[in-house]
Protein backbone atom coordinates (compact mmCIF):
# COMPACT_ATOMS: atom_id res chain seq x y z
CA UNK A 1 0.00 0.00 0.00
CA UNK A 2 1.62 3.72 -1.08
CA UNK A 3 1.71 5.95 1.21
CA UNK A 4 1.51 9.49 -0.20
CA UNK A 5 4.58 12.15 0.55
CA UNK A 6 6.64 14.65 -0.61
CA UNK A 7 10.04 15.56 -0.54
CA UNK A 8 10.90 19.45 -0.11
CA UNK A 9 14.03 20.81 -1.10
CA UNK A 10 16.04 23.85 0.23
CA UNK A 11 17.57 26.51 -1.18
CA UNK A 12 21.26 25.54 -0.43
CA UNK A 13 22.85 25.64 -3.82
CA UNK A 14 26.04 23.47 -3.36
CA UNK A 15 28.31 21.80 -0.61
CA UNK A 16 32.19 21.28 -1.32
CA UNK A 17 34.04 18.17 0.12
CA UNK A 18 37.03 18.85 1.32
CA UNK A 19 38.09 22.03 -0.10
CA UNK A 20 40.39 24.01 2.54
CA UNK A 21 37.94 26.41 4.78
CA UNK A 22 39.71 29.93 3.85
CA UNK A 23 39.69 29.06 0.01
CA UNK A 24 35.99 28.05 -0.47
CA UNK A 25 34.83 30.38 1.61
CA UNK A 26 36.71 32.99 -0.08
CA UNK A 27 35.54 31.51 -3.54
CA UNK A 28 31.99 31.47 -2.44
CA UNK A 29 32.08 35.12 -1.64
CA UNK A 30 33.20 35.89 -4.86
CA UNK A 31 30.37 33.96 -6.31
CA UNK A 32 28.31 36.14 -4.68
CA UNK A 33 29.74 39.04 -5.08
CA UNK A 34 29.74 39.73 -1.55
CA UNK A 35 32.13 43.12 -0.15
CA UNK A 36 30.91 43.11 3.57
CA UNK A 37 31.44 39.65 4.58
CA UNK A 38 30.61 39.28 8.17
CA UNK A 39 32.09 36.25 10.46
CA UNK A 40 30.10 34.60 13.21
CA UNK A 41 32.61 32.31 14.60
CA UNK A 42 33.27 30.11 17.79
CA UNK A 43 34.76 31.94 20.65
CA UNK A 44 37.38 28.86 20.74
CA UNK A 45 38.56 29.12 17.11
CA UNK A 46 38.74 32.61 17.01
CA UNK A 47 40.65 33.15 20.01
CA UNK A 48 42.67 30.15 20.37
CA UNK A 49 43.65 28.87 16.62
CA UNK A 50 44.49 31.12 13.23
CA UNK A 51 41.80 29.52 11.20
CA UNK A 52 39.66 32.51 11.26
CA UNK A 53 42.62 34.65 10.76
CA UNK A 54 42.87 32.32 7.56
CA UNK A 55 39.49 33.00 6.34
CA UNK A 56 39.62 36.99 6.96
CA UNK A 57 42.79 37.21 5.12
CA UNK A 58 41.82 34.49 2.21
CA UNK A 59 38.87 37.57 1.96
CA UNK A 60 41.10 40.24 1.92
CA UNK A 61 38.68 43.85 1.21
CA UNK A 62 35.29 41.50 1.56
CA UNK A 63 36.37 40.85 5.17
CA UNK A 64 33.99 43.15 6.69
CA UNK A 65 34.01 41.95 10.18
CA UNK A 66 34.06 39.18 13.20
CA UNK A 67 31.97 38.38 15.66
CA UNK A 68 32.18 35.84 18.53
CA UNK A 69 30.81 35.02 21.63
CA UNK A 70 27.64 32.60 20.99
CA UNK A 71 26.69 30.28 23.99
CA UNK A 72 25.74 26.94 23.88
CA UNK A 73 22.20 26.67 22.80
CA UNK A 74 21.90 30.26 21.40
CA UNK A 75 20.45 32.84 23.70
CA UNK A 76 18.21 35.25 21.99
CA UNK A 77 20.34 37.84 23.57
CA UNK A 78 24.11 36.17 22.11
CA UNK A 79 21.85 36.28 18.87
CA UNK A 80 20.74 39.74 19.38
CA UNK A 81 24.22 41.06 19.70
CA UNK A 82 26.16 39.15 16.46
CA UNK A 83 22.90 40.58 14.40
CA UNK A 84 23.23 44.34 15.89
CA UNK A 85 27.33 43.74 14.98
CA UNK A 86 26.40 42.32 11.60
CA UNK A 87 23.90 45.28 10.99
CA UNK A 88 26.32 47.94 12.18
CA UNK A 89 28.79 46.93 8.88
CA UNK A 90 25.73 46.66 6.84
CA UNK A 91 26.60 43.34 6.08
CA UNK A 92 25.89 41.67 2.95
CA UNK A 93 26.78 37.79 3.48
CA UNK A 94 27.42 35.97 6.46
CA UNK A 95 29.90 33.49 7.33
CA UNK A 96 29.46 31.04 10.30
CA UNK A 97 32.39 28.66 11.52
CA UNK A 98 31.60 26.54 14.74
CA UNK A 99 29.51 24.05 15.96
CA UNK A 100 25.69 23.79 16.21
CA UNK A 101 24.66 26.66 18.34
CA UNK A 102 26.78 29.56 16.40
CA UNK A 103 25.23 28.07 12.71
CA UNK A 104 21.88 28.36 14.07
CA UNK A 105 22.58 31.69 15.38
CA UNK A 106 23.94 32.86 12.26
CA UNK A 107 20.90 31.66 10.34
CA UNK A 108 18.50 33.47 12.77
CA UNK A 109 20.86 36.34 12.68
CA UNK A 110 19.93 37.29 8.89
CA UNK A 111 16.23 36.89 10.21
CA UNK A 112 16.59 40.14 12.70
CA UNK A 113 18.17 41.93 9.63
CA UNK A 114 15.42 41.12 7.66
CA UNK A 115 12.73 42.11 10.02
CA UNK A 116 14.90 44.26 12.26
CA UNK A 117 14.56 42.63 15.65
CA UNK A 118 16.85 44.22 18.41
CA UNK A 119 15.20 43.19 21.71
CA UNK A 120 14.61 39.90 23.22
CA UNK A 121 10.31 40.20 22.87
CA UNK A 122 10.85 40.85 18.84
CA UNK A 123 11.88 37.38 18.21
CA UNK A 124 8.18 36.07 19.67
CA UNK A 125 6.12 36.77 16.68
CA UNK A 126 8.26 34.62 14.51
CA UNK A 127 9.26 31.47 17.13
CA UNK A 128 7.07 28.40 16.03
CA UNK A 129 4.92 27.13 18.52
CA UNK A 130 2.42 24.05 19.75
CA UNK A 131 -1.07 24.90 20.47
CA UNK A 132 -2.40 22.99 23.54
CA UNK A 133 -4.52 20.39 20.78
CA UNK A 134 -1.18 19.32 19.33
CA UNK A 135 -1.17 21.74 16.33
CA UNK A 136 2.51 23.20 14.81
CA UNK A 137 1.92 26.25 14.24
CA UNK A 138 4.92 28.21 12.04
CA UNK A 139 4.44 31.96 11.60
CA UNK A 140 5.00 32.96 7.60
CA UNK A 141 7.21 35.29 7.24
CA UNK A 142 9.13 36.84 4.30
CA UNK A 143 13.15 35.04 4.22
CA UNK A 144 16.35 36.95 4.44
CA UNK A 145 17.75 39.14 1.85
CA UNK A 146 21.32 38.05 3.32
CA UNK A 147 22.41 34.36 3.35
CA UNK A 148 24.75 32.47 4.62
CA UNK A 149 27.54 30.51 4.01
CA UNK A 150 27.94 27.82 7.08
CA UNK A 151 31.06 26.03 7.76
CA UNK A 152 29.94 23.56 10.90
CA UNK A 153 32.88 22.31 13.11
CA UNK A 154 30.72 19.43 14.69
CA UNK A 155 27.59 17.30 13.57
CA UNK A 156 24.47 18.35 14.45
CA UNK A 157 23.53 18.87 10.97
CA UNK A 158 21.72 21.94 11.47
CA UNK A 159 23.03 23.93 8.83
CA UNK A 160 21.55 21.94 6.34
CA UNK A 161 18.17 22.68 7.52
CA UNK A 162 15.55 25.69 7.15
CA UNK A 163 14.85 25.79 11.11
CA UNK A 164 17.42 26.82 13.78
CA UNK A 165 17.03 27.02 17.30
CA UNK A 166 17.62 29.75 20.20
CA UNK A 167 16.57 29.93 23.80
CA UNK A 168 14.13 32.55 25.50
CA UNK A 169 15.95 33.27 28.84
CA UNK A 170 13.06 34.35 30.31
CA UNK A 171 11.24 30.66 30.36
CA UNK A 172 14.54 28.73 29.79
CA UNK A 173 13.07 27.20 26.25
CA UNK A 174 14.53 26.52 23.18
CA UNK A 175 12.02 27.26 19.82
CA UNK A 176 12.43 26.94 16.68
CA UNK A 177 12.37 29.50 13.76
CA UNK A 178 12.32 28.47 9.90
CA UNK A 179 11.52 29.74 6.49
CA UNK A 180 13.18 28.60 3.18
CA UNK A 181 16.07 31.06 2.51
CA UNK A 182 17.12 31.05 5.82
CA UNK A 183 19.50 27.70 4.76
CA UNK A 184 22.92 28.78 4.07
CA UNK A 185 23.68 29.18 0.09
CA UNK A 186 26.82 27.18 0.68
CA UNK A 187 27.92 24.64 3.12
CA UNK A 188 31.51 24.10 3.47
CA UNK A 189 32.43 20.96 4.59
CA UNK A 190 36.51 20.94 5.76
CA UNK A 191 37.39 17.67 8.14
CA UNK A 192 40.24 19.47 8.66
CA UNK A 193 39.35 22.70 10.55
CA UNK A 194 37.44 19.96 12.63
CA UNK A 195 40.71 19.14 14.05
CA UNK A 196 39.92 21.74 16.99
CA UNK A 197 36.83 20.27 18.05
CA UNK A 198 36.92 18.39 21.18
CA UNK A 199 36.23 15.05 21.26
CA UNK A 200 33.33 14.55 23.15
CA UNK A 201 32.10 17.75 21.02
CA UNK A 202 32.63 15.51 17.84
CA UNK A 203 31.38 12.16 18.93
CA UNK A 204 28.58 13.43 20.95
CA UNK A 205 26.84 15.79 18.15
CA UNK A 206 28.08 12.70 15.81
CA UNK A 207 25.26 10.48 17.76
CA UNK A 208 22.96 13.41 17.28
CA UNK A 209 23.49 12.99 13.55
CA UNK A 210 22.97 8.64 14.25
CA UNK A 211 19.84 10.02 16.42
CA UNK A 212 18.18 11.94 13.31
CA UNK A 213 18.85 8.66 11.26
CA UNK A 214 17.38 6.36 13.18
CA UNK A 215 14.14 8.31 13.93
CA UNK A 216 14.03 8.24 10.09
CA UNK A 217 14.26 4.70 10.17
CA UNK A 218 11.86 4.13 12.90
CA UNK A 219 9.12 6.97 11.92
CA UNK A 220 6.05 5.82 10.83
CA UNK A 221 5.70 8.48 8.16
CA UNK A 222 9.11 7.95 6.02
CA UNK A 223 9.29 7.04 2.60
CA UNK A 224 11.55 4.78 0.50
CA UNK A 225 13.67 8.30 -0.35
CA UNK A 226 14.12 9.25 3.40
CA UNK A 227 15.03 5.73 4.15
CA UNK A 228 17.62 4.90 1.69
CA UNK A 229 18.94 8.16 2.36
CA UNK A 230 19.30 7.61 6.50
CA UNK A 231 20.26 4.08 6.18
CA UNK A 232 23.30 5.31 4.00
CA UNK A 233 24.13 7.91 6.90
CA UNK A 234 23.81 5.58 9.71
CA UNK A 235 26.26 3.33 8.17
CA UNK A 236 28.75 6.34 7.53
CA UNK A 237 28.39 7.59 11.05
CA UNK A 238 28.82 3.45 12.53
CA UNK A 239 31.71 3.45 10.76
CA UNK A 240 33.01 6.69 10.80
CA UNK A 241 33.01 7.63 14.46
CA UNK A 242 34.33 5.14 16.16
CA UNK A 243 37.79 5.63 13.50
CA UNK A 244 37.87 9.07 14.80
CA UNK A 245 37.69 7.99 18.41
CA UNK A 246 40.43 5.58 17.77
CA UNK A 247 42.53 8.06 15.38
CA UNK A 248 41.52 12.00 15.62
CA UNK A 249 43.61 12.66 12.57
CA UNK A 250 41.92 10.20 10.42
CA UNK A 251 40.58 13.10 7.84
CA UNK A 252 39.02 10.31 6.12
CA UNK A 253 36.94 9.41 8.58
CA UNK A 254 35.69 12.86 9.91
CA UNK A 255 34.65 13.87 6.17
CA UNK A 256 32.62 10.48 6.15
CA UNK A 257 30.99 11.64 9.39
CA UNK A 258 30.77 14.65 7.84
CA UNK A 259 28.50 13.24 4.90
CA UNK A 260 26.82 11.00 7.54
CA UNK A 261 26.11 14.18 9.32
CA UNK A 262 24.87 15.89 6.13
CA UNK A 263 22.40 12.44 4.94
CA UNK A 264 20.76 12.31 8.26
CA UNK A 265 19.25 15.31 8.04
CA UNK A 266 18.00 15.25 4.01
CA UNK A 267 15.18 13.36 5.45
CA UNK A 268 14.22 16.37 8.31
CA UNK A 269 14.52 18.74 5.89
CA UNK A 270 12.15 16.58 3.19
CA UNK A 271 9.53 16.51 5.63
CA UNK A 272 9.79 13.57 8.22
CA UNK A 273 8.87 14.49 11.03
CA UNK A 274 11.10 13.10 14.44
CA UNK A 275 10.24 11.60 17.69
CA UNK A 276 10.50 11.97 21.19
CA UNK A 277 14.25 12.01 21.35
CA UNK A 278 14.30 15.26 19.39
CA UNK A 279 11.35 16.27 20.98
CA UNK A 280 13.01 15.31 24.42
CA UNK A 281 15.92 16.71 23.61
CA UNK A 282 15.34 19.96 22.74
CA UNK A 283 13.95 20.86 26.10
CA UNK A 284 17.39 19.11 27.91
CA UNK A 285 19.13 21.62 25.98
CA UNK A 286 17.11 24.85 26.54
CA UNK A 287 16.04 24.08 30.17
CA UNK A 288 18.44 21.84 31.60
CA UNK A 289 21.65 23.34 30.01
CA UNK A 290 22.56 19.71 28.58
CA UNK A 291 24.95 20.03 25.30
CA UNK A 292 22.86 19.37 22.57
CA UNK A 293 24.69 15.74 21.52
CA UNK A 294 24.68 14.39 24.48
CA UNK A 295 20.99 14.63 24.68
CA UNK A 296 20.70 12.15 22.12
CA UNK A 297 23.45 10.03 23.62
CA UNK A 298 21.04 9.75 26.24
CA UNK A 299 18.08 9.52 25.21
CA UNK A 300 17.91 7.62 21.66
CA UNK A 301 17.89 3.76 23.08
CA UNK A 302 15.72 4.79 25.58
CA UNK A 303 13.20 6.39 22.87
CA UNK A 304 13.48 3.30 20.37
CA UNK A 305 12.64 0.79 23.56
CA UNK A 306 9.95 2.73 24.37
CA UNK A 307 9.06 2.77 20.49
CA UNK A 308 9.32 -0.70 20.29
CA UNK A 309 6.07 -2.12 20.65
CA UNK A 310 4.56 -0.02 17.55
CA UNK A 311 7.90 0.22 15.18
CA UNK A 312 9.68 -2.88 15.90
CA UNK A 313 9.21 -3.95 12.25
CA UNK A 314 11.17 -0.35 11.14
CA UNK A 315 14.05 -0.48 13.96
CA UNK A 316 15.52 -3.71 12.25
CA UNK A 317 16.76 -1.82 9.84
CA UNK A 318 18.63 0.36 12.41
CA UNK A 319 19.63 -2.82 13.71
CA UNK A 320 21.35 -3.94 10.14
CA UNK A 321 22.90 -0.78 9.69
CA UNK A 322 24.42 -0.95 13.06
CA UNK A 323 25.99 -4.77 12.20
CA UNK A 324 22.80 -6.93 13.51
CA UNK A 325 19.87 -7.47 12.12
CA UNK A 326 18.83 -10.10 15.22
CA UNK A 327 19.66 -7.33 17.98
CA UNK A 328 17.34 -4.57 19.18
CA UNK A 329 17.77 -1.17 17.65
CA UNK A 330 18.26 0.04 21.22
CA UNK A 331 20.68 -2.33 22.36
CA UNK A 332 22.98 -1.85 19.38
CA UNK A 333 23.05 2.18 19.95
CA UNK A 334 23.52 1.63 23.71
CA UNK A 335 26.89 -0.04 22.45
CA UNK A 336 27.85 2.14 20.25
CA UNK A 337 27.43 5.13 22.40
CA UNK A 338 29.14 3.41 25.02
CA UNK A 339 31.83 2.42 22.94
CA UNK A 340 32.61 6.50 21.75
CA UNK A 341 32.58 7.03 25.80
CA UNK A 342 29.60 9.17 25.88
CA UNK A 343 27.28 9.74 28.88
CA UNK A 344 23.71 7.17 29.01
CA UNK A 345 21.92 8.32 31.71
CA UNK A 346 19.69 11.77 32.66
CA UNK A 347 21.99 11.24 35.78
CA UNK A 348 25.49 11.53 33.81
CA UNK A 349 24.18 15.09 32.16
CA UNK A 350 23.11 16.76 34.99
CA UNK A 351 19.80 16.33 35.38
CA UNK A 352 17.67 15.16 38.39
CA UNK A 353 14.52 13.24 39.08
CA UNK A 354 12.96 16.60 40.61
CA UNK A 355 13.32 18.45 37.12
CA UNK A 356 11.68 15.24 34.83
CA UNK A 357 8.07 17.20 35.45
CA UNK A 358 8.73 20.36 33.99
CA UNK A 359 10.86 18.69 31.27
CA UNK A 360 7.88 16.08 30.50
CA UNK A 361 5.54 19.59 30.54
CA UNK A 362 8.04 21.45 27.66
CA UNK A 363 8.44 18.12 25.37
CA UNK A 364 4.59 18.63 24.78
CA UNK A 365 5.24 22.09 23.90
CA UNK A 366 7.74 20.81 21.55
CA UNK A 367 6.69 20.38 17.38
CA UNK A 368 8.11 16.97 17.24
CA UNK A 369 6.88 15.99 20.90
CA UNK A 370 3.05 15.20 18.90
CA UNK A 371 4.93 13.18 15.77
CA UNK A 372 6.86 9.96 17.89
CA UNK A 373 5.82 6.85 16.30
CA UNK A 374 4.51 5.58 19.23
CA UNK A 375 1.81 8.69 20.52
CA UNK A 376 2.50 10.28 23.19
CA UNK A 377 -0.85 11.75 25.22
CA UNK A 378 0.04 13.22 28.03
CA UNK A 379 3.35 14.04 29.97
CA UNK A 380 2.56 10.68 31.89
CA UNK A 381 4.06 9.37 28.51
CA UNK A 382 7.19 11.37 28.68
CA UNK A 383 7.76 10.75 31.84
CA UNK A 384 7.60 6.92 31.57
CA UNK A 385 10.23 7.73 29.50
CA UNK A 386 12.18 10.00 31.25
CA UNK A 387 12.37 7.53 34.41
CA UNK A 388 13.56 4.75 32.51
CA UNK A 389 16.87 7.06 31.51
CA UNK A 390 17.84 8.59 35.09
CA UNK A 391 19.89 6.39 36.22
Amino acid sequence: MIQPSEVVLTATERVTLGTPTAEAVASEAERLGATRVFILASSFLALKTDEIARIEKALGSRHAATHHGIRPNAPRSDVLAAAAAARAVNTDLVVTVGGGSVTDAGKIVTICLKHDITTIEGFDAYRTYVEADGTVVQPVFEGPDVRTICVPTTLSGGEFNPLSGATDERIKLKQGYATRLMVPVCVVLDPAITVHTPEWLWLSTGVRAVDHATETLGSLQSNDFADGIADSALRLLAEGLPRVKADPSDLEARLKCQIGAWQSMIPIIAGVPMGASHAIGHVLGGTCDVPHGHTSCVMSPFVQAWNASVNAHRQVRISACLGDATQPASVLLDKLIRGLGMPRSLGDVGVSENQLPLIAEYTLEDFWGRTNPRPITGAEDVMTILRTALV
